[in-house]
């Protein structure tokens, strides 16, 4: 394994105004940032918390897949979130998808993000090195 820091960037627009990656890999650890349903300039799931959810957690996958890595790897989740009542919505799209896996995660209800529509947004940390359950 390369103790070298490499990033990717996913072409979110916010990602070239702010000056961040979409993912740093950086020894054994893969970190994803924040990731929303956006993709390109079009929000996915637009009032449907679920959705976002869904897109979101997609999105954030196909980050460390640009390191080689896939679901089996992820080791943290954090779910942000618009509204109390979308709970259960958002962890039902976990659910689905981080099973079989069982990361650790947190769950935030914040007070809004950069765009009013966004009811989800997510991250995740995978590591590249063995994982065992």
């Amino acid at each position: 394994m390369s103790d070298a820091v490499r990033r990717v960037q996913s072409g979110s627009p916010w990602e070239e105004s702010f000056g961040f990656a979409r993912a740093v890999a950086a020894g054994d650890r893969v970190l994803v940032a924040g990731t929303t349903s956006f993709k390109g300039r079009v929000l996915y799931g637009e009032g449907d918390p679920y959705e976002q959810a869904k897109v979101a957690f997609t999105g954030a996958l196909e980050a460390i897949a640009e390191f080689g890595l896939g679901i089996d790897s992820v080791i943290r989740t954090r779910m942000y979130l618009t509204h109390v009542r979308d709970v259960d919505a958002a962890g039902r799209a976990h659910k689905e998808i981080f099973d079989s896996v069982r990361p650790v995660s947190t769950l935030l209800v914040v007070e809004g993000f950069v765009d009013p529509r966004i009811l989800v947004e997510v991250e995740l940390e995978a590591f590249r090195g063995a994982v065992t359950s």
